[in-house]
């Protein structure tokens, strides 16, 4: 067996105490998702987990790199330790790994050969939208699409991450659903009085669910003046990728936009790392820090009952919770899951 084929195989296979089902997080580990903020990672190790394996972040030479956060010698975590021009050293033994993961020294044997089973397991590293990509698996690339980041017209603005003691599944739904507004958001947009959810519909194109929802609910936050004109009709646009991303597309009066890209980051079953890169085409000189805010308040607002869901789950078995005619959008998501393979009680 190649060292390729080798590192493949550790890279499939199951973390040690696994919050997922076997069968779920061997479809979980082929897709992209989030594990940092771009700009937190410099020349010192950082510890993360994604789909319950640990991960070392650290840059070398100007690039992310990461690897699982063990040395193969004795087990010692790789994060405890240092980056030292441009290799991460162990805090055990003062083992060494260059950017590729080759054990490069050895203090206690400096003129032994090195074993070739000394390599690190690595993992593919992009860095778009301000946060640091990777996939457990090493598929091929599959990062949404965020123009409003790209546009020299677009404010860019990235909150701090987020994090859920909630599935990704349920954080994701959250996100899609148009008729808690009113009730979850009261103290931020909502409004108690403006409940009614319109006729929308849930299209697709390939492997990507497209809603378009239209309604009279503003996203100007309460206090903060609202120029839009009586009656003035509110375009969301979301688009759903599977498994945990979504972005969303509001249309505010004079053609402004407002584009957030939510991101749900599974670490384990039951907790959720959110990144949520934001940018807009209007209201440039409002504080970026007024804007990091006021998410965190409407991110608090969904944690708040996205933590005490029951099932903690997100039920992919459409007979396993009653709907109405607002949930469109998220039975075309539960629909979606089941397609990737995931079970229909799946651990998200």
């Amino acid at each position: 067996m190649t060292h390729s084929n080798a590192a493949a195989e550790v890279r499939a296979q199951l973390p040690r105490d696994c919050t997922f089902t076997p069968s779920d997080w061997q479809v979980l580990s082929q897709y992209w998702y989030p594990v940092a903020i771009a700009e937190d990672i410099m020349d010192r190790p950082v510890p993360v987990k994604l789909l319950d394996v640990g991960l070392v972040l650290y840059r070398s030479q100007g690039q992310v790199v990461i690897a699982r956060d063990i040395c193969f010698h004795r087990g010692a975590p790789l994060s405890k330790g240092w980056v030292e021009n441009g290799e991460i050293v162990c805090p055990y033994h003062g083992f060494r790994y260059n950017c590729e993961g080759v054990c490069m020294s050895v203090p206690a044997h400096p003129n032994g050969k090195i074993s070739p089973k000394l390599k690190l397991i690595t993992y593919p590293a992009v860095e778009r939208y301000g946060l640091v990509w990777t996939s457990i698996a090493g598929s091929e690339e599959n990062i949404p699409d965020f123009p409003g980041w790209e546009d020299p017209d677009y404010v860019n603005v990235l909150p701090p991450s987020f994090d859920i003691a909630g599935a990704a599944g349920r954080q994701m739904e959250g996100f899609l659903d148009v008729s808690h507004f009113a009730f979850v958001h009261t103290a931020t947009f909502g409004d108690r009085n403006n409940t009614e959810v319109p006729q929308y519909k849930v299209t697709r194109e390939g492997d990507v669910l497209l809603a378009d929802y239209w309604s009279t609910v503003s996203n100007y936050g309460k206090g903060q003046e609202n120029p839009a004109p009586e009656g003035f009709m509110w375009l969301r646009a979301f688009r759903v990728y599977a498994p945990f991303t979504a972005s969303l597309t509001v249309h505010f009066p004079n053609d402004g936009k407002l584009m957030i890209l939510n991101c749900a980051s599974p670490v384990s079953a039951r907790k959720t790392r959110l990144f949520s890169p934001i940018s807009r085409n209007f209201d440039k000189r409002v504080p970026v820090q007024d804007t990091i805010e006021f998410n965190l308040r409407v991110f608090r607002e969904d944690a708040d009952m996205v933590e005490s869901q029951m099932p903690e789950d997100l039920p992919l078995d459409l007979l396993a919770e009653a709907h109405i005619p607002a949930d469109r959008t998220s039975i075309a998501y539960r629909r979606l899951l089941t397609e990737l393979g995931l079970g229909r009680h799946y651990t998200s």
